[in-house]
């Protein structure tokens, strides 16, 4: 599948737009978006005013949703999260010339996308890692949705959502913000996720290229 998948919401992508159902659902995003700037034409002074009044305007405000790194950022597979991340190999106080850390994070923990690589073999074999996405379609507009708190996004539930055509980046809210897993150092499995069958009906019945949600 030809899709970018986002696990604890976004790492350096800048969201200009998030919405709920139905806001802009009748521009879609431009014939453009994944090839080319990513805007939402607005084309009447009623939606203009509508953004006005919702806080945006038309430079279109950045979204950070990143989540800070700490040693209990949770990471899978293990109860103690990823521990101390962040060395100072070398400090100034103590004589250098500089200050210089190093940096140690599993590549799946906290706020990340995932390579191509990470589900097909054959890419990875490939050398398909994360810097050969395109970064037009991680950057631009994206709609917020929440998705029904007792169930797992099924077919059902993706049909259900009426996500606007010509959307190509969904952030979907689930029962794992609610639950805060993000912010507990236990990694837990039982969190909510695609389904095969909600990613293919995902897949084979709409234009979007970008998926995020929460772990």
């Amino acid at each position: 599948m030809n899709l970018a998948l986002m696990w604890g919401a976004i790492v350096s992508v800048a969201i200009y737009l998030l919405s709920t159902p139905g806001f802009c659902s009748d521009c879609g995003y431009t014939p453009g978006d994944g090839d080319g700037l990513g805007t939402c034409a607005l084309e009447s002074d009623e939606k203009s005013s509508e953004m006005r009044r919702l806080g945006f305007d038309e430079a279109r405000k950045i979204f950070d949703i990143t989540h800070r790194f700490t040693p209990h950022t949770p990471v899978g597979g293990s109860d103690e999260g990823i521990g101390e991340f962040l060395t100072l190999l070398m400090s100034m106080k103590n004589g250098s010339d500089y200050n210089f850390s190093e940096l140690r994070i599993p590549v799946h923990a906290g706020t990340h996308v995932d390579a191509p690589g990470h589900y097909y073999d054959n890419y990875y074999d490939q050398g398909f890692d994360v810097d050969t996405l395109d970064l037009r379609v991680l950057n631009g507009p994206a709609l917020l949705v929440d998705v029904p708190r007792d169930t797992n996004i099924t077919a059902d539930v993706m049909s259900s959502l009426s996500i606007p055509s010509g959307v190509k980046r969904v952030i979907f809210r689930t029962l794992n913000t609610d639950r805060r897993l993000m912010r507990k150092k236990e990694f837990d499995s039982s969190f909510v996720g695609f389904t095969k069958d909600g990613a293919e009906w995902l897949v084979n019945n709409t234009n979007i290229k970008l998926v995020g949600m929460h772990y």
